[in-house]
């Protein structure tokens, strides 16, 4: 185990190099201000993350010729730089990225990683975020990790030997922390739409934020609920301590809540600091659709930046400009299709905060499409549930519309029927 500083240990970054960075809240950031440090003797440097949370140096407009940030999923501290061209989105399946690493598809040369202080084993942990990172740590010339006392010694995948590093920094300072804020009237009752969706004994997946956090506090009277998900917050810890949660009918890690990152606040991070009921696992396991599609149930909680009237899904773009990315959602619509008694469901607010719908006759030019209209079973706003599954455009169309916002019903509806107007006109 060999100790050192960071500006020692950033010496081994050179020119041209290949960096991955940990992700989510496990950024180790006294190693990136090391190597943002570092501007007048590197240039060409090619980094390589997740979704990341704090800030991103590396990412300013002065460091344009030492740095070029690839994001596997954007996030608000990388858009402006990728929007301007400092940085670069790679469309990838959050299951797949390992494989870019292990089959050298990506040549990484350093990893940056965050863990907490070793066990009397030798063992470290990777605390809130898992995800790739393993891949990364094998596939690294160099690895090198900041230990720091406040990353929480979670279990599973996350555990790693300390002879699978190279150099480590001590350094101790909290991570960061993300706080949702109180659910809105709209998220409440979407919320409760998609309650009324969730059957006892379901294995549940859902994202972080006010939508997800509105649906599991709207879960209290149910019973038996498994976790299988690729990413959670602070909402599940309520049902755990109420005993809603207990994954006693999951097929997979029964009686586990099983996750690959996790974002939240320190009650969060304590929650799982050691705590045998959570099981951290590698992404390209947790968001493998064949494992997904073995627990009963599940039911996939998604969202989406707008979605059209055939039922395609945009959730990783605002016309041509890049705003987050795939990441999970098409790994657990289609294992949530391809469960027993499974629910996919798309949640979203029928309009922006600008009063724009959500629901489109069609998307935005140059807008991606995440979930394809074959896909997608369910959509949920304030305004109700449209289930999609074998219905046809015409039947989708009007699904929809009943959901969007009322302001914008008849608009949509008069678009429908331009569109589809050698269907019969009393469909709209």
């Amino acid at each position: 185990m060999h100790i050192t500083t960071a500006d020692e240990a950033l010496k081994f970054v050179k020119s041209g190099d290949k960096i991955f960075i940990h992700s989510v809240a496990a950024v180790p950031h006294h190693l990136v201000r090391a190597l943002v440090a570092r501007v007048n003797e590197i240039k060409g440097i090619e980094i390589y993350h997740l979704h990341t949370e704090g800030e991103a140096p590396y990412t300013e407009p002065q460091y344009a010729e030492n740095f070029h940030t690839n994001a596997f999923f954007i996030a608000k501290n990388t858009r402006t730089a990728i929007a301007e061209g400092r940085g670069s989105y790679i469309p990838v399946f959050l299951s797949e990225i390992p494989r870019l690493f292990t089959q050298n598809i990506i040549k990484l040369n350093i990893a940056l990683i965050s863990v907490s202080t070793p066990d009397k084993s030798g063992f470290c942990s990777l605390g809130t975020s898992v995800d790739a990172t393993i891949a990364a740590i094998d596939s690294a010339d160099i690895v090198i990790a900041q230990i720091n006392k406040n990353v929480p010694r979670t279990l599973g995948d996350a555990q790693v030997h300390t002879s699978r590093i190279h150099y480590f920094v001590p350094f101790d300072e909290p991570l960061h922390e993300v706080s949702w804020g109180e659910s809105t009237p709209e998220h409440k009752k979407i919320g409760q739409h998609v309650a009324s969706l969730v059957d006892d004994g379901a294995t549940l997946q859902m994202g972080i934020g006010s939508i997800p956090n509105a649906v599991l506090a709207a879960l209290e009277e149910h019973k038996d609920l498994g976790i299988h998900t690729e990413m959670f917050s602070d909402g599940i810890i309520p049902l755990v301590e109420k005993g809603v949660i207990t994954g006693k009918f999951k097929k997979r890690n029964r009686g586990k809540i099983v996750s690959t990152f996790m974002c939240g606040s320190r009650k969060l991070y304590d929650f799982v600091d050691d705590n045998p009921l959570v099981t951290m696992m590698r992404v390209d396991y947790v968001n493998d659709t064949s494992i997904i599609r073995q627990n009963p149930k599940v039911t996939a909680i998604n969202s989406a930046i707008e979605i059209d009237i055939t039922g395609q899904v945009c959730a990783d773009s605002i016309g041509y400009s890049m705003y987050s990315g795939v990441g999970g959602q098409m790994d657990f619509i289609r294992g949530a299709a391809l469960s027993e008694g499974g629910k996919p469901i798309i949640a979203l607010n029928a309009t922006t905060a600008k009063g724009l719908s959500k629901i489109v006759s069609h998307l935005k030019e140059g807008a991606g499409v995440v979930t394809t209209r074959a896909h997608v079973h369910y959509v949920v706003t304030e305004f109700g549930i449209a289930y999609l599954f074998g219905k046809n455009l015409v039947e989708r169309a009007r699904e929809l519309i009943k959901i969007a916002h009322p302001a914008h019903q008849e608009t949509l509806a008069r678009e429908a029927y331009e569109r589809f107007k050698h269907y019969s006109s009393a469909m709209f």
